[in-house]
């Protein structure tokens, strides 16, 4: 296996954020825990209205979707409270870690955090970094661009991309029978949709080719090729994905009941019509042509924080960001009332270099995120009451002590796909 020179001469290295007692039990065979040297988290921003005006196509609904207290996209005072009541719990993560004190302000260069140049993100970034140093002034750095370079790389051409064969790897990965099947899999959520909804005006009707009438669960899904981006999962999937993340949106805010989903929908409805957004993920973000390009700046920053970074990093950026990453490392995850590999607003994948008593390092990754109730009613956070927190594996990068992935083969696997991404 290949080794890169510069891994030869590293100091000790690596950190990250742990959440429950369960976390810290060893595997069979380890006398003593590690010490976890780094911690990197990347995350979505807090809770925001949709980010545009109308929030699906006109005629999917005749319905009016509910006002909100700040312009489109843009992070509400809510979803500051929720950032930071992740922030003051991580806090006590990093504390009992070692990474960070109890009290007061650590050490200049003890945490870094980066966001997207987003307002929501920058916003998520200062949030976040008061409640876990309250009156310490810890900058913040914002990504410059806009689009910018590392959040938003296709968009900004800082990477090599194609998008006619970005579409044929989307294409790869559809079922047998195409979006059909997909349809098929989906038809309680599609008809659940059809029922919020009231779909369809005759024009979306007209356009889909079918009879004046038809309902949602009717219209034919398409996996559109976009010309210079990712490609488009469209048709009813796209739609359902952007309304149940509306929907999803409206509940976290702590909107009247009535007002979520037009009263239609309760916890659970709401999380049945989530999975539309996963399969968005699953061809637009994690195949591997797309991913590790659009992910290929942000792993570097990942890569380069575990290396030699501060004890802790926070990239606050969005949803696709970490569909991005967990398609470049082809990791998933499932946070506790969410579906597999959806990422909730608050939510962050996140990265631990951790140090054995016998000088090994190694890598650990997690998913983090509040529940849709702790969220919702910004229910503060602590043992008793911790946010979802889960292991991940990092396929084809384990060892046969079951601490982790050894640090170097993380850091050449990651190299790797840096240097020759998938061809196709």
């Amino acid at each position: 296996m290949r080794r890169p020179r510069w891994l030869l001469s590293l100091a000790p290295l690596f950190a990250l954020v742990a959440c429950t007692a369960a976390r810290d039990k060893l595997p069979t065979g380890v006398d003593a825990a590690p010490t976890v040297e780094r911690v990197v988290l990347l995350m979505r921003h807090g809770v925001r209205p949709p980010t545009k005006d109308p929030v699906i196509p006109a005629g999917y609904t005749t319905e009016q979707w509910p006002s909100w207290p700040v312009a489109t996209g843009e992070l509400t005072p809510h979803g500051a409270d929720g950032v930071r009541a992740l922030a003051r719990y991580d806090r006590t993560v990093f504390a009992r870690l070692g990474l960070l004190p109890a009290t007061g302000c650590p050490a200049a260069g003890t945490v870094a955090v980066t966001t997207s140049p987003r307002q929501r993100t920058v916003a998520t970034g200062r949030a976040y970094a008061e409640a876990l140093l309250p009156g310490c002034d810890l900058p913040i750095a914002t990504v410059p661009g806009s689009p910018d370079p590392v959040f938003h790389a296709i968009e900004a051409h800082a990477v090599p991309f194609d998008s006619h064969l970005a579409w044929l790897a989307a294409k790869a990965r559809l079922p047998e029978g195409g979006l059909a099947t997909e349809a098929r899999h989906l038809e309680p959520e599609l008809q659940l949709m059809q029922h919020v909804l009231g779909c369809c005006a005759p024009a979306v009707c007209a356009r889909a080719q079918l009879a004046s009438g038809c309902t949602f669960d009717a219209l034919p899904g398409k996996l559109e090729e976009e010309d210079g981006d990712r490609p488009r999962l469209g048709g009813p999937f796209g739609v359902a994905s952007t309304a149940s993340q509306t929907f999803l949106l409206e509940y976290l805010e702590a909107m009247p009941a009535d007002a979520v989903a037009w009263g239609r929908l309760d916890r659970d409805g709401i999380e049945r019509l989530l999975r539309f957004h996963p399969l968005k993920f699953a061809y637009e973000n994690r195949p591997p042509y797309i991913a590790q390009r659009a992910a290929a700046p942000l792993m570097r920053r990942i890569l380069d924080a575990l290396l030699t970074g501060a004890p802790v990093t926070v990239l606050a950026g969005h949803d696709t960001n970490i569909a991005d990453v967990g398609g470049f490392l082809e990791m998933h995850w499932h946070a506790v009332g969410y579906p597999a590999d959806d990422v909730p607003p608050g939510g962050a994948i996140g990265f631990e270099l951790l140090r054995a008593p016998d000088g090994a390092r190694f890598v650990r990754a997690f998913f983090r995120a509040q529940t849709m109730d702790q969220l919702r009613t910004l229910a503060p956070l602590d043992a008793a009451n911790p946010p979802s927190w889960a292991p991940i594996a990092i396929p084809g990068c384990t060892d046969d002590s079951g601490r982790g992935c050894p640090l170097e083969l993380f850091a050449d696997l990651v190299q790797t796909r840096l240097d020759s991404p998938a061809p196709h």
